[in-house]
């Protein structure tokens, strides 16, 4: 595997202060939050793929916010059919059992309803997705069909190495230092895979930082909140780079 799968680390973290300015709605029968950019635009837009808190976390909402403040039409889908994880979930949480319910055969059609709303009703030309953890894994399935133009994941699980190799758009990746289902080798594994793919590629490393950290890191301890905000930068560059620069976005620049 290109990363480890999900572990408790997934589940932790610190819920960030703010209020959020998109919308609640529905694609389908999907629950999902959609933020608009100030021209309300759906032309460039940015697919989220949540960690397992899911769509209504705050933090990831606000992360929404500011991607669409950067002129991106932005949606992220509920994949877990109103039954998220609870942020820093009761001792005794069984993270594998609750996975059960919600394999790739449970959460591709969730992303691929999603993808075909945006391209079609939603008016989208050019399609961005995001993962954080959980939904790194997603990011290189769909990458891999071309169903997105282009990727950035962060700390992501469950990547198997065939999803990795068969990218066909670029794919930005910020990883931690510290990172039980990212390790270091896992890091240096997807180097290997990527460096033999016709398309451009990035991965970051900060320090002082543990999975999580774009999503769920406390902005309360300096390293920490420079992490975090590097790697927003760091996707948001990459999609005004190879989402809105590219008119074929899979060609290697």
């Amino acid at each position: 595997m290109a990363s480890h799968q999900p572990a408790a680390c997934c589940t932790v973290g610190v819920k960030h202060s703010g209020e959020s300015v998109g919308e609640l709605g529905k694609i389908g029968e999907i629950d999902t939050y959609f933020s608009y950019p100030k021209d309300r635009s759906t032309q460039n837009a940015i697919l989220i793929i949540t960690d397992v808190i899911g769509h209504e976390f705050i933090n990831v909402q606000l992360i929404a916010d500011q991607f669409a403040a950067n002129g991106y039409f932005v949606v992220i889908p509920d994949l877990f059919k109103g039954n998220p994880v609870k942020l820093n979930p009761p001792e005794g949480f069984d993270l594998w059992e609750w996975l059960k319910d919600f394999q790739t055969k449970d959460v591709d059609p969730i992303v691929a309803a999603t993808l075909k709303e945006l391209r079609g009703p939603l008016g989208a030309k050019r399609i961005g997705a995001v993962g954080y953890c959980f939904g790194g894994k997603y990011v290189c399935r769909f990458l891999k069909t071309g169903q997105i133009d282009v990727g950035y994941t962060a700390h992501p699980s469950f990547v198997d190495e065939e999803e990795l190799e068969g990218i066909q758009g670029p794919l930005s990746i910020s990883a931690a230092e510290t990172d039980q289902i990212f390790p270091a080798e896992k890091r240096h594994k997807s180097e290997e895979i990527l460096l033999k793919l016709p398309v451009p590629y990035q991965i970051n490393l900060f320090s002082d930082v543990v999975h999580g950290f774009a999503v769920r890191s406390d902005v309360s301890k300096k390293r920490e909140k420079f992490a975090k905000e590097q790697a927003f930068l760091q996707a948001v560059t990459w999609f005004n780079e190879y989402l809105l620069k590219s008119d074929n976005p899979a060609e290697k620049l």
